[in-house]
């Protein structure tokens, strides 16, 4: 399994960026694609993650109503849309795959099976 994450940059506090995750080797029949991040000196957490049971996505609660999770098949692809980005949303960003899901929570880093290597997110205020 591969992923390799892309898309991340200085950004101006209010400013937009879609992070994307090319992926290969994994199939999504019994897990997901998950976006994690780490702050500085700080641990790293789930960010937006395919939901166990019905698969709703989850978005953890800094970040609703400005995150959006998408997927495109057929460029074996998931991306993160951000808009209305703050100083508090910087961090390395991580796509991550894992077969194991939680109902209305990501599941736990330890838990998650591929990471991609990260790309940085910055934003100025």
């Amino acid at each position: 399994v591969q992923l390799q994450a892309s898309g991340g940059g200085l950004v101006q506090a209010g400013g937009s960026l879609r992070l994307s995750c090319v992926h290969s080797g994994f199939s999504f029949r019994d897990g997901a694609i998950d976006w994690f991040r780490q702050a500085p000196g700080k641990k790293r957490v789930g960010v937006s993650c395919i939901g166990g049971g019905d698969g709703d996505i989850y978005y953890v609660d800094s970040v609703k109503g400005r995150f959006t999770l998408s997927r495109d098949s057929a460029k074996n692809t998931v991306y993160l849309q951000m808009t209305s980005l703050k100083p508090e949303d910087t961090a390395v960003y991580y796509c991550t795959a894992g077969w194991r899901r939680v109902v209305g929570a990501c599941p736990r880093p330890d838990d998650m099976n591929y990471w991609g290597a990260g790309t940085q997110v910055t934003v100025s205020s």
